[in-house]
C-alpha cells in the first residue's frame, strides 16, 4: 500500500451535536442582544430626540462590527471570525471607557449625553456590554473548543436557531442602513454635533433664506 492517510468522514457524535447546538444558541443570543441594545439606542435617538455624540457613534460602529463577526460565524464558524468580534468588542470597551472618564467630572458646558437608564448613562452601559461580550466569547471558546467540533455541523442542522439568526441578521442590516442614513443627515460631511440634524437645519435655512 502507498503511504499517506485517507480522510474518513466519521459519524457525528452526540457530544459534537450538543457542542455545536450550544455554540449556535450562544451566537444567536449574542446577535439578539446586540439588536436589542442598538434598537434601544435608536429609539432614544428618534423617539426622545437624544442625538448621539461622535463617541456614541463609534460605539455603535463597534457593536455593528461584533454583529458582523457573529453573522460570519453562522456562515462558516472559525476562530478568525471570533477574533474579529473580540477586536470590535475591545474597540467598544476603549471608546466607552474614554467617554466615561471624560464625563466623570463634567466640564463647563459639558455633561452626559442622553438620559440615564436604570441609573446609568449609555457610556457606562457600553463599558458593561463590552466587558460581557469579551468575557462571553472567551468563555464560549473555552467551553466549545476548536473549529472542528462545530464546523462539521452547520446551523441549518438546527432549524429554529437558523430562523432566529436569519431574522436577527436581516434586522441588524436594516438597523445599520437606518443608522448610516441618520448619521449622514446629522453630520453631513463634517464634524458631528448633538444640537441638531445638520442637513435638515441647512435645508430649513435655505428655504427661509432671502
Amino acid at each position: 500500500m502507498l503511504g499517506g492517510s485517507v480522510a474518513v468522514d466519521l459519524p457525528i457524535t452526540r457530544m459534537e451535536r450538543l457542542a455545536a447546538g450550544l455554540n449556535y444558541l450562544f451566537l444567536a443570543g449574542m446577535l439578539v442582544a446586540i439588536a436589542v441594545v442598538l434598537t434601544a439606542a435608536m429609539v432614544m435617538q428618534f423617539a426622545r430626540g437624544e442625538l448621539p455624540c461622535p463617541l456614541c457613534l463609534l460605539q455603535r460602529v463597534a457593536l455593528f462590527g461584533v454583529a458582523f463577526a457573529v453573522m460570519q460565524n453562522f456562515r462558516a464558524f472559525s476562530h478568525r471570525n471570533t477574533g474579529i468580534g473580540l477586536l470590535f468588542a475591545l474597540l467598544l470597551l476603549i471608546v466607552s471607557v474614554r467617554q466615561t472618564l471624560l464625563d466623570i467630572v463634567p466640564r463647563p458646558d459639558h455633561a452626559y449625553v442622553g438620559s440615564a437608564i436604570l441609573g446609568l448613562h449609555m457610556p457606562v452601559w457600553s463599558v458593561i456590554i463590552a466587558t460581557v461580550l469579551i468575557a462571553a466569547q472567551a468563555i464560549a471558546l473555552a467551553l466549545f473548543g476548536g473549529e472542528r467540533r462545530v464546523a462539521r455541523l452547520h446551523v441549518e442542522a438546527f432549524p429554529a436557531l437558523a430562523r432566529i439568526a436569519d431574522f436577527a441578521a436581516a434586522y441588524l442590516i436594516v438597523l445599520a442602513v437606518i443608522n448610516l442614513a441618520a448619521v449622514v443627515v446629522q453630520c453631513g460631511f463634517g464634524a458631528c454635533h448633538t444640537d441638531s440634524y445638520k442637513l435638515l437645519r441647512l435645508g430649513v435655512e435655505g428655504l427661509w433664506a432671502p
